[in-house]
């Protein structure tokens, strides 16, 4: 009896010990929590694999075009949209996953009204889908983090850059200035530019 009373004993002892040092480590982690530098954590996981720093968009936050283009696959008017016109230095990401696509290293002028690139910058972001739409084939061009329509892909691009045209809706795609990539978290980027 003795031995079961100490044995029961001892069950207590450990139970009691386990609950305290689930409180104090539930309480290290809350002051923790309340005493973190937040830039210190955003330096720590700000990248473009999903860091706080990023660029990127609530669907709720989206304004009617940029609603229509991503979440409806609508079409921005030619000449009238942000980018298709616009050379500077950077990257050009998804408004709402904040993903990089596409740079502007790659941009070209084609005439048609809005954004072109002969390439992605990462195949692995970009989500190539038939689309029937129209009377037509095409092939249209999707982001895979967000699902988001970005615009469709042709072959009548520049030979000399692989022949490829990414027609992009501006509306899908927000640009980073070369200067602020590191800044914002794409630093490991630079690289593919030219120094």
């Amino acid at each position: 009896l003795k031995n079961r009373l100490s044995h029961r004993l001892n069950h207590i002892k450990i139970s009691i010990l386990q609950k305290n040092i689930i409180k104090i480590t539930t309480k290290r982690i809350l002051r923790i929590m309340n005493n973190t530098n937040v830039d210190l954590v955003e330096k720590h996981l700000s990248n473009h694999t999903g860091g706080l720093k990023m660029i990127k968009k609530n669907k709720e936050e989206l304004n009617d075009m940029e609603y229509l283009v991503t979440q409806e696959n609508g079409t921005e008017p030619p000449f009238q949209n942000e980018y298709w016109n616009h050379f500077e230095k950077g990257i050009y990401v998804d408004k709402l996953s904040g993903k990089p696509l596409f740079t502007s290293e790659d941009k070209f002028e084609s005439n048609c009204g809005w954004p072109s690139f002969s390439k992605a910058l990462n195949d692995d972001e970009i989500v190539e889908l038939v689309d029937k739409s129209f009377g037509m084939i095409r092939t249209e061009v999707r982001s895979e983090k967000a699902n988001s329509h970005l615009g469709h892909v042709f072959n009548d691009g520049p030979k000399e850059k692989g022949g490829l045209r990414y027609c992009i809706n501006s509306a899908a795609i927000q640009f980073i200035p070369y200067d602020k990539l590191e800044e914002l978290g794409y630093g490991d980027l630079i690289k593919h530019f030219k120094k």
